[in-house]
């Protein structure tokens, strides 16, 4: 029981036996621990076989040193082309992504039955690796590394596409407003209110995006498309681990490299 100002008793409010924070934190533990659990059990996760592998892994790494540098033009050749792939790969995806963000941003499309189509398209863009992509291409225009540019830049454009929109969306509406009650269409409240106010968002968002398919464009190799990620797939083939220790290196050194010059692009331009 409770006094109030006027000497007025008042009872205390009814309590739960069971506190509601606790029982919420045991039930959200005991549901972590059940999809731990069944992950580990699907996944075959085995300490036993990782610590009797590690012997092998030893002796591979002592067979890789020194690295082998007798064709170390043919892959630095090999990994500008996977530069090039991303290049390429990143600008079809850019252009794709272009009119889609339009129609995938729920402040500026211009019908609202072209959102949700959109968005759907864009997810099915995403959900699609660039890998899978890229195996689907090469089937359809061969080995080489148009197929995984061909990969590379759809699952780009949903990627790209997709950031874009939620940029566009986050834009304070006062500036398009304005822009609107002078008269202006929509591609000149785009061009002169949206598009100066989000370039920044969007040229970061890109470099990201590059700097992914640089990354991702090493091993498409794996299935025929091209680039140094071709050369990795033979060297292990060929248990040629010397040869295969430097390829890893040129891939830490280019995925390095790329990384430095997309951040200081991305400071002078953003």
């Amino acid at each position: 029981m409770r006094t109030g100002d006027a000497g007025v008793f008042y009872p205390d409010p009814a309590r739960s036996w069971i506190a509601v924070a606790p029982v919420r934190f045991v039930a959200t533990l005991l549901l972590v621990l059940l999809v731990y659990g069944f992950s580990i059990y699907f996944v075959d996760f085995d300490l036993g076989r990782l610590w009797s592998g590690l012997p092998k892994l030893a002796h591979w790494a002592a067979k890789a040193w020194p690295p082998d540098a007798r064709e170390l033009g043919v892959l630095i050749e090999r990994a500008i082309e996977t530069v090039a792939m991303a290049v390429v790969g990143t600008t079809i995806g850019v252009i794709i992504a272009a009119p889609c963000c339009i129609l995938a941003a729920r402040n500026i499309t211009p019908s609202r039955l072209l959102y949700t189509p959109m968005r759907w398209f864009l997810n099915t863009l995403r959900g699609i690796d660039s890998f899978i992509f890229a195996l689907l291409f090469v089937a359809a225009v061969g080995l080489g590394p148009f197929a995984g540019v061909l990969g590379i830049g759809l699952h780009s454009a949903g990627t790209i596409a997709k950031l874009w929109s939620e940029a566009i969306e986050a834009v304070e509406p006062g500036p398009l407003e304005a822009a609107a009650l002078t008269g202006a269409n929509r591609l000149k409240v785009i061009s002169y209110a949206l598009l100066p106010d989000i370039l920044p968002n969007l040229t970061s968002i890109t470099l990201y995006v590059w700097e992914f398919n640089v990354r991702s464009s090493t091993v498409l190799g794996v299935v025929g498309a091209g680039g140094i990620g071709q050369e990795l797939k033979n060297s292990v083939d060929l248990l040629d681990f010397a040869r295969l220790f430097t390829i890893i290196l040129i891939i830490l050194a280019m995925v390095t490299a790329i990384d430095q010059f997309s951040a200081w692009l991305r400071r002078r331009l953003v």
